[in-house]
């Protein structure tokens, strides 16, 4: 399993047309055909493929092709497309949240700290730090590595006053927390590891930026500075 679940909010938007929903349902249960599906819903067999397919692109269905005659050669016929359900869980939130995440860094380091008696906290943080790490080592940058984690990074508004005039700000505040209904409730805990996993994405993808605490209603509870001081 992936260390961090997609949001998939644009394919369960899909599931929205009753059609499609009928349709995926159908797949759940057995591998399905165009001509099948149509006749099991009584929609026309143009309308069926149209919706299948929308449901393969969106992730929500896997196609593959398969003689259903079970006769083989020349004269077969062509394979019929068949259509199933993906087996892979979706997780859809808006704003986009990661509470996957945070538990299975919290439960990991509930497991660490029993095994090696160390302080839960600390165990979080490390695991929070690879966590990062781990992502980070697959994106071009830091901004490509934090929109991947649902952070919404922005460049800060600075006053003039605050910027040499040859010089743009590149201090990053980030618009939104992935773990924001725990951050909420169990700040320190939560923000602390926070921090831990922007760092964790600093560091693997080379940015010479200081992640920060620096908590505000309305945004995450870090910021990425140029100049930490």
């Amino acid at each position: 399993m992936s260390i961090l679940t997609p949001n998939r909010a644009e394919a369960v938007a899909a599931l929205a047309d009753p059609q499609r929903r009928e349709l995926y349902r159908l797949a759940t249960e057995r591998p399905i055909g165009r001509d099948e599906a149509a006749a099991a819903l009584g929609m026309p067999r143009s309308t069926a493929a149209v919706n299948l397919d929308r449901l393969a692109e969106a992730g929500l269905l896997t196609v593959s092709y398969e003689r259903r005659s079970g006769r083989t050669g020349p004269g077969a016929g062509r394979p019929a497309k068949l259509y199933r359900a993906a087996d892979a869980e979706l997780a859809a939130t808006i704003p986009e949240r990661h509470y996957e995440l945070a538990g299975e860094l919290l439960a990991a380091a509930a497991a660490e700290a029993d095994e090696r008696g160390v302080p839960v906290r600390d165990a979080l943080d490390a695991g929070a730090f690879a966590a990062g790490a781990a992502i980070g080592a697959g994106c071009a940058d830091l901004e490509a590595a934090l929109t991947l984690c649902g952070y919404a990074p922005r460049v800060k508004d600075t006053l003039a006053a605050d910027v040499a005039e040859d010089a743009a700000s590149t201090d990053l505040v980030l618009e939104n927390c992935p773990f924001h209904a725990l951050a909420t409730r169990h700040t320190a805990l939560i923000c602390g590891a926070n921090l831990e996993l922007v760092r964790g994405l600093a560091t693997a993808t080379g940015d010479e930026r200081t992640p920060v605490l620096a908590p505000l209603a309305g945004r995450c509870c870090v910021e990425i500075r140029q100049d930490a001081d």
